[in-house]
């Protein structure tokens, strides 16, 4: 087997607008057309999809509230890392900063799914 690329992950959410929300205008993501039935949103990064699935039994919880880069997550790359911080910050989002000292944060959508964001090297 030879895996040549990584298409998309699936992030289960339990309120769509709230998450649509969090991905579109606080992460600012670019929305793609699907032709799915369930309901669900589908935004592009790259090449890469991030596919949101309703689960209204959604029950999340962290497995390391003290470190969340160690509990499943979505990790992003920024262009300016200080400016995501601060479009985080204005919308009221929790963060941590990564403890391992590299220019990456952590926060959490409103479903308690870990994102890492970090400093693109340019």
């Amino acid at each position: 087997m030879q895996i040549v690329d990584c298409l998309h992950v699936a992030v289960l959410v339990s309120d769509l607008e709230r998450a649509e929300h969090f991905y579109g205008t606080i992460m600012g993501l670019s929305k793609v057309d699907r032709q799915l039935k369930f309901p669900g949103v589908w935004y592009q990064i790259g090449n890469f999809q991030i596919h949101l699935i309703v689960d209204t039994t959604l029950n999340p919880e962290l497995q390391n509230s003290a470190k969340w880069g160690r509990n499943p997550h979505i990790a992003f790359s920024a262009a300016n890392l200080d400016a995501a911080k601060q479009q985080l910050l204005e919308h009221g989002c929790e963060l941590q900063i990564s403890m391992s000292g590299r220019a990456a944060l952590f926060t959490q959508d409103p479903d308690g799914n870990i994102i890492e964001i970090s400093e693109a090297i340019l």
